[in-house]
């Protein structure tokens, strides 16, 4: 398993106008180190304010929102490039979509803890904090960073609207659930979880209702829909009545 599978990364919890931000710094053609340095001085007033510490929040949300939308990695460049023309593109209400799917393709993990905040949402009303951590350690281990980055992203969910709170400390509720009418942004979406796949294949419903995705419904295409509009997804026949989407691999 490659490195970006394992690795966790997920260290602060990220609000949606902190990416918002981010992404605009790469549509205006600002360069890596001016990106850096603008993340610094917004920041400056909501994370580890007053002080500079090695490596503290401040500089670890700055990481998580340069490889989101600003280095990503070369596996992920086509991508990205496509994702930060649909932010260009589409209205405001559509980029939580947009920014979620990019969250998922450079940070696996966090479709790893939505994958297991949406299971436990079709199963029930609520969904706790202590539910969701007993089930990621089960799947990625009793690790100190795999339970600080799973409370991080859960904290996430809920700063984006996606989990609201109940009566109840620690206990959460489905939020906001965005629907995406553009086959362009549905695609892009199906092809983000692809990215957090180390096969890079899945079937096609099962993507089209994957449980990471629970605070958007997808606009239903075909397989060879998806393709067409991706160029970087190829339909493989698998089975008689089921279609496989594969990313094309680039050399």
């Amino acid at each position: 398993m490659t490195k970006r599978f394992t690795q966790i990364g997920f260290s602060q919890r990220i609000r949606l106008e902190w990416l918002e931000y981010s992404a605009n710094q790469v549509l205006a053609g600002n360069p890596t180190e001016e990106i850096k340095g603008a993340l610094q001085k917004y920041l400056a007033d909501k994370l580890s304010v007053g002080n500079t510490p090695v490596r503290g929040n401040r500089d670890k949300a700055i990481t998580i929102l340069m490889k989101v939308w600003v280095n990503p990695g070369k596996e992920l460049h086509p991508f990205n490039e496509q994702g930060l023309r649909l932010l260009s593109e589409n209205p405001k209400s559509t980029h939580m979509a947009i920014h979620w799917g990019m969250a998922m393709a450079a940070y696996p993990f966090w479709r790893v803890v939505a994958g297991c905040v949406g299971r436990l949402l079709r199963l029930q009303d609520s969904v706790s904090a202590a539910q969701v951590q007993q089930r990621i350690r089960e799947q990625c281990g009793e690790r100190v960073t795999v339970s600080r980055a799973a409370r991080r992203i859960l904290r996430s969910f809920h700063d984006w609207g996606v989990l609201v709170d109940t009566k109840v400390k620690g206990v959460y509720k489905q939020g906001k659930i965005l629907t995406i009418k553009d086959p362009q942004v549905t695609s892009w979406m199906v092809e983000a979880l692809l990215h957090t796949t180390e096969s890079g294949a899945d079937a096609l419903e099962s993507l089209l209702a994957a449980p990471a995705i629970f605070p958007f419904r997808l606009h239903r295409l075909s397989a060879d829909q998806m393709a067409d509009l991706s160029g970087r997804i190829e339909r493989v026949r698998h089975g008689l009545d089921e279609s496989l989407l594969m990313l094309v691999k680039f050399p």
